[in-house]
C-alpha cells in the first residue's frame, strides 16, 4: 500500500510539473521572453556605411588589404578575362574551342540579350527600333567582318555608344559563345555549297 501511495505522488507530481510548464504558453505577456542562449537574439555587427568607434576615421568598414583577391575572382588570364592580350591589345581570334554546344549556347543568350537591338538575323532591325530607337550597326557590313573578335567582347563587356555595358547580366564563358554565333551569323550570310556537311551538299540546289 505504501509503494502505491509513493507512486500515486509520482504521478500527480508529474502532471503538475508538465501543468505548470505550460502555463502561459501562447499567453499575452508584458514580459519579454525568457532565453538561456542569447546567441541569436543578439548579433553584434555593422551593416553597410554604418559608422564605428575602433578605427580613427569613424568608419566600420575597411577596404581590401592591397594585393588580396575575392575568392572566384581571380583574373589572370587577360585574353579570356578581357579580350586583351598582354600588351592590352584586342585579340584577333576567340581564346575558346568553338564547338556546337558553344553555338547552341551563344544563339541563346544572343536571342535573349542581343536580339532585341540588333535583330536574330544581326542586320540591326531588332524590335526595340520598331519603336523609335536608332538602329544599331549591320553586323553584316564589311567592317565588323574583319574586326577583331576581341572588340565584340569588349562592347559587350564595357558598352559602346548607345548599348550599355552587359558585364553584369552575361558571365565572361557566355560573352565569348555570343562572339562565337556572332561569327555564325556573319557566315552565313555569305555561305557556299562547301559550307554544308557532305551528305548535305548532294541535296543542294
Amino acid at each position: 500500500m505504501n509503494r502505491r501511495w509513493q507512486i500515486g505522488v509520482i504521478i500527480l507530481m508529474a502532471a503538475g510539473v508538465a501543468w505548470l510548464s505550460g502555463c502561459g504558453r501562447n499567453q499575452p505577456s508584458e514580459r519579454p521572453p525568457i532565453h538561456l542562449n542569447q546567441n541569436m537574439d543578439e548579433q553584434p555587427k555593422f551593416k553597410p556605411q554604418a559608422a564605428g568607434s575602433f578605427f580613427t576615421d569613424g568608419s566600420a568598414m575597411r577596404l581590401p588589404v592591397a594585393g588580396t583577391v575575392a575568392r572566384g575572382w581571380l583574373r589572370e588570364d587577360s585574353v579570356f578575362f578581357l579580350g586583351r592580350d598582354g600588351q592590352g591589345r584586342l585579340v584577333r581570334k576567340i581564346p575558346v574551342a568553338v564547338t556546337m554546344d558553344l553555338l547552341r549556347r551563344g544563339r541563346e543568350r544572343f536571342d535573349i540579350f542581343c536580339a532585341p537591338c540588333h535583330g536574330r538575323t544581326g542586320l540591326g532591325q531588332g524590335t526595340v527600333v520598331a519603336r523609335g530607337m536608332p538602329p544599331p550597326p549591320n553586323f553584316h557590313d564589311d567592317r565588323l567582318r574583319t574586326i577583331e573578335d576581341g572588340h565584340i567582347f569588349d562592347v559587350m563587356t564595357n558598352g559602346f555608344r548607345n548599348m550599355p555595358t552587359y558585364r553584369y547580366q552575361i558571365p565572361v564563358a557566355d560573352r565569348w559563345a555570343i562572339v562565337a554565333y556572332f561569327r555564325a551569323l556573319q557566315r552565313s550570310r555569305q555561305a557556299t555549297r562547301d559550307d554544308l556537311p557532305s551528305e548535305q551538299r548532294e541535296l543542294a540546289p
